[in-house]
């Protein structure tokens, strides 16, 4: 069976659980040479490491802070260097510090905006000039349906995530003329560690106001990441796609 990212190069960052952790996983299994970073768990980013090798592409893990510019510079050019290219970037590092808006503290806000959204500035732009020299190059950023319709609570994270559309739509029109795509997935209600802290019945209350009447799994994300990475997705750029079961509908 053809593998639709064989041969190809990714960088995914925040890769170390949930969301991240299921695109790692999700492109290794389709032939994709995997670089990914974790910042927290040097165990964990080991132990992924691992898995991902036995699927037989070249996997490296880096310790690295995306929200860093210097730092996110030097993990570009390193991955290009130990991987001798890049054609996938993939923006999945991200935070919540919520609290309603009269509680927020500053560094609340700063926090969450820098690691959410100035991290894909700051990956985008130093992975350009690859991207640019060999003329193609898949970016693709995690917003989330909080970026599209609010939240309350949520003040500082629907901003960034609504800031992230507004960069990507606009990398999309810089980039589009030398074969530079950029799109945005936007998950909805996905089951991963962070919902296992909710109460069932709250859980439930999320579920019966989806039109499919479930929850997402990270899977159902990593599936919208192979297809936006691969040959398939060549002539979309630009995009938002919805991974909500439905949500915004």
């Amino acid at each position: 069976m053809t593998k639709l990212l064989e041969g190809k190069t990714a960088l995914i960052t925040g890769a170390s659980k949930g969301i991240g952790k299921a695109i790692a996983q999700k492109y290794a299994q389709q032939g994709a040479n995997v670089a990914f970073t974790y910042l927290s768990s040097v165990e964990k980013g080991e132990a992924l490491e691992k898995e991902l090798a036995a699927f037989g592409g070249k996997v490296k893990g880096y310790r690295s802070d995306a929200s860093d510019f210097s730092a996110a510079e030097k993990l570009i050019n390193d991955v290009v260097a130990d991987f001798g290219t890049l054609d996938i970037l993939i923006n999945n590092a991200g935070i919540t510090k919520d609290n309603l808006l009269m509680r927020m503290s500053e560094e609340m806000w700063d926090d969450v905006i820098n690691v959410n959204l100035k991290s894909c500035f700051n990956t985008v732009k130093a992975a350009t000039r690859t991207f640019m020299k060999q003329k193609s190059g898949s970016i693709i950023n995690m917003t989330s349906v909080v970026g599209i319709k609010g939240n309350a609570g949520q003040a500082n994270y629907a901003a960034s995530k609504a800031g992230i559309i507004g960069f990507t739509k606009s990398v999309a029109l810089e980039l589009g003329s030398r074969n530079i795509r950029s799109n945005a997935i936007a998950p909805g209600f996905i089951e991963t560690e962070m919902t296992d802290a909710l109460d069932e019945k709250t859980v439930q209350g999320w579920r019966d106001a989806i039109p499919l009447k479930r929850g997402g799994k990270p899977e159902d994300v990593a599936e919208a990441c192979v297809f936006l990475g691969s040959d398939m997705s060549a002539y979309v750029t630009g995009q938002v796609i919805h991974v909500d079961g439905g949500m915004l509908t």
